[in-house]
């Protein structure tokens, strides 16, 4: 026989004492860097007051849990090296998780421009030889539309196909 909650198809909801979310969210920010907006949607996923919310926040960041520069330059570094994001996706990324200006300049001078121009030459021919398209028309437009997926500025994506598209 069903439970009236699962009838209702609602399970109790699980209650944190404020020491248990403070535990819980240190542990969230030590494995993994995170952001103010991350750690916000966190406690309100647990049903926390807004007081209590601002309260642990505080700690997080007064116990070097949580830092936002800190969280910016990581994930500018690691979106670059690992999915080779170009700087247009890492600031639209960094904006939709309410990071400063302040923190996104600082965070993209963690990319050297030599190392950045040479992740996008290198992703920009290896994507130019793994389309298949005859048409150049349309391998064009697969490799402008990739590039401009991944981040890279147009500027970049316009000249590396003009020299691609010479040879």
């Amino acid at each position: 026989m069903l439970s009236y909650e699962q009838f209702m198809n609602t399970d109790p909801i699980k209650s944190f004492t404020v020491d248990e979310a403070k535990r819980k969210l240190e542990y969230y920010c030590s494995y993994q860097e995170r952001c103010h907006y991350e750690v916000v949607e966190k406690l309100r996923g647990m049903n926390m007051i807004p007081q209590v919310v601002d309260t642990i926040v505080v700690h997080l960041i007064e116990n070097n849990f949580l830092n936002e520069e800190r969280f910016a330059q990581s994930f500018a570094r690691g979106k670059h090296n690992i999915k080779k994001w170009g700087k247009v996706r890492i600031v639209n990324e960094l904006k939709f998780r309410n990071i400063s200006k302040y923190n996104i300049e600082k965070a993209l001078k963690e990319i050297p421009q030599e190392i950045y121009l040479n992740t996008f030459h290198e992703t920009a021919q290896k994507h130019w030889d793994s389309i298949k398209e005859t048409n150049l028309q349309k391998k064009k437009k697969k490799f402008c539309d990739y590039l401009l997926r991944k981040g890279f500025e147009s500027h970049l994506i316009f000249e590396k196909l003009n020299d691609l598209s010479e040879n």
